[in-house]
């Protein structure tokens, strides 16, 4: 694990600067070393101060979106497909100029429960898009990280082998996967083996209890997570993302389905997710190190 991060949505779901300033705070003062923002307009924020300030707290940045229905480059309409790859090219944008390297979410279908079947067509416009967009983020050293999300979220990827398909098709070396333990937990009939069918193509790592609130009080078997994590030699970025009514703005508390206060005490929550996560992570080096010793 390179370093861990944490959602800013754990802190806030607004985007003022204000808003933000106390998210970074507050990861920074809690030892995390990355923090995510969901897709942020540039027209409510200013990037060069963001930039700044995330180097002054010494915090790395991810950037994660989904894309909106009528920006679905998965869409059979050309016109949803071009909208959603300018969408997408966007972020890239603003993600190279908070000095972050990577783009995660669902970027490769629109964020929400679909009412139909996903097309050869639709798939195709997908994939083309995406490799457009991944070769001119690669020319910004940002790389392109599909977020693999459960049936309600999008009805074209699900799986890890579903995204792997994906990626082959894309033909981009600059395409990889996010994955997901709470969308796992739903979707994998064996998350662990999902971790290492990923391999190196696992690019970013997303870590969440079944029902969005305080890691290991719910049924996610986290040691097998972490052993697979460890036996592929993943070394990349991991993060803490965790939803509660209690901060989640009401348009992503619909479309994920927040219907409830997962946890009240944001700082209580991220304190403990650190502690778990580090500990869960060294348990399973020392396991995989006896192991290769004994």
């Amino acid at each position: 694990m390179k370093t861990l991060g944490i959602h800013s949505f754990v802190w806030t779901g607004g985007t003022t600067q204000q808003e933000l300033e106390g998210a970074m705070e507050k990861s920074h003062r809690l030892g995390y070393g990355l923090i995510e923002f969901p897709r942020l307009d540039p027209s409510k924020f200013d990037v060069a101060w963001l930039a700044q300030r995330l180097r002054d707290y010494n915090l790395k940045v991810v950037v994660t979106m989904g894309l909106p229905a009528d920006s679905d480059i998965s869409s059979e309409d050309l016109d949803s497909v071009k909208r959603g790859e300018a969408a997408l090219n966007d972020a890239v944008a603003v993600t190279r100029d908070l000095g972050g390297e990577k783009l995660g979410g669902i970027i490769f279908s629109a964020h929400n429960k679909y009412r139909s079947m996903p097309t050869k067509k639709g798939w195709d416009n997908s994939v083309a898009a995406m490799a457009r967009v991944a070769e001119k983020a690669k020319a910004s050293g940002v790389s392109m990280n599909l977020e693999i999300v459960n049936r309600f979220e999008s009805n074209l990827l699900n799986t890890t082998a579903q995204g792997l398909a994906y990626i082959e098709a894309t033909g981009s070396d600059n395409v990889f996967l996010h994955l997901d333990t709470f969308h796992m937990n739903i979707e994998e009939n064996n998350p662990a083996a999902a971790i290492k069918l990923a391999g190196k193509k696992l690019g970013y790592f997303h870590v969440g209890e079944n029902y969005r609130g305080y890691l290991g009080t719910g049924t996610i078997d986290f040691p097998a997570i972490f052993d697979a994590l460890v036996a592929i030699g993943y070394d990349d970025y991991v993060t803490f993302e965790s939803f509660s009514t209690k901060v989640v703005d009401e348009d992503l508390s619909i479309t994920c389905g927040i219907w409830r206060d997962t946890w009240v005490d944001n700082v209580e929550v991220a304190r403990l997710a650190k502690v778990f996560i580090e500990s869960r992570y060294d348990e399973a080096l020392r396991k995989a190190e006896i192991g290769r010793t004994a």
